[in-house]
């Protein structure tokens, strides 16, 4: 799934500006401007569409963990997981709304999407464990979803 859409999706489930994406960027360590902003989130064939990259992507994830949970001053800020792939914006998006596994099947169940445990929690194995399994765009998509139906019900 392109980051754009990720980008799209979180900011129309937490209904927020431009201004407030900024913001949480800030938070994650990246510093965009408002254009920036704009651009990322203008649709493929619009005209000044650019395609986010990684690192920002991965800021924006760590800002809205900070920005849901507040900043945890006892450990030290982390290195952003570069490349970003769908397992990681799966788990950031877990820590950051605080869901647990049942609150992870329900989503998935509200999106018509029904996922078993074992599946669910190959997702967040870590990469090389011999029961990992990537992320699908689909299931991506459709929990990003159910997400939105739980916060914007």
């Amino acid at each position: 799934m392109i980051h754009n859409d990720v980008l799209r999706s979180v900011r129309y489930m937490l209904d927020i500006s431009d201004a407030k994406v900024v913001d949480i960027m800030k938070l994650g360590g990246h510093h965009p401007s408002k254009a920036d902003v704009d651009s990322w989130l203008k649709k493929e064939e619009e005209e000044g569409f650019v395609h986010l990259p990684d690192e920002a992507i991965a800021h924006f994830l760590d800002g809205l963990v900070i920005f849901k949970r507040g900043k945890d001053d006892s450990r030290p800020p982390q290195p952003a997981e570069l490349p970003v792939t769908n397992n990681i914006i799966l788990k950031k998006l877990r820590v950051a709304f605080e869901l647990k596994e049942d609150d992870m099947h329900a989503i998935l169940k509200a999106a018509e999407f029904p996922v078993s445990k074992p599946e669910l929690s190959a997702l967040f194995r870590k990469f090389g464990h011999t029961n990992y399994r990537t992320c699908g765009d689909q299931l991506l998509r459709n929990f990003l979803k159910g997400l939105t139906l739980r916060l914007r019900a």
